[in-house]
């Protein structure tokens, strides 16, 4: 026979088990967007498309290639406010980027740019 102590414990145990389930999920969504997250790197800009202004970067040293949305990337040029049509190719940049698989026009983009810097160190050259 089961008593009204018994079946309290048990509703207790369940609670517990809830949440400790919704802890675990509540964990892995965090991990996932993490996942997600802002990666800043140097790159190499290996290539540009000015009429959808996509960019092309090569991750340094590591070779991994992503194609990024830079249409509403902030750029800056030592520091200094820039234009999209200042980006030139095989340049060394640092990219901060958010990596989310989309497509648009039948192309699959890896994520987009949040933040695109090009300092000039022979400048002054």
């Amino acid at each position: 026979m089961m008593s009204k102590r018994d079946g309290r414990k048990k509703g207790r145990m369940s609670d517990m088990k809830r949440c400790a389930v919704f802890c675990l999920a509540l964990l892995l969504a965090g991990c996932y967007c993490l996942s997600l997250a802002v990666e800043p790197g140097n790159c190499r800009l290996l290539s540009i498309s000015s009429s959808e202004k996509l960019i092309l970067v090569s991750q340094i040293p590591s070779k991994t290639k992503y194609l990024l949305d830079a249409a509403s990337a902030k750029i800056t040029v030592d520091g200094k406010p820039a234009e999209f049509k200042e980006l030139k190719v095989f340049s060394i940049i640092q990219v901060k980027m958010e990596l989310r698989k989309s497509t648009r026009n039948g192309v699959t983009i890896d994520g987009s740019a949040i933040e695109i810097q090009i300092s000039n160190p022979d400048k002054d050259r």
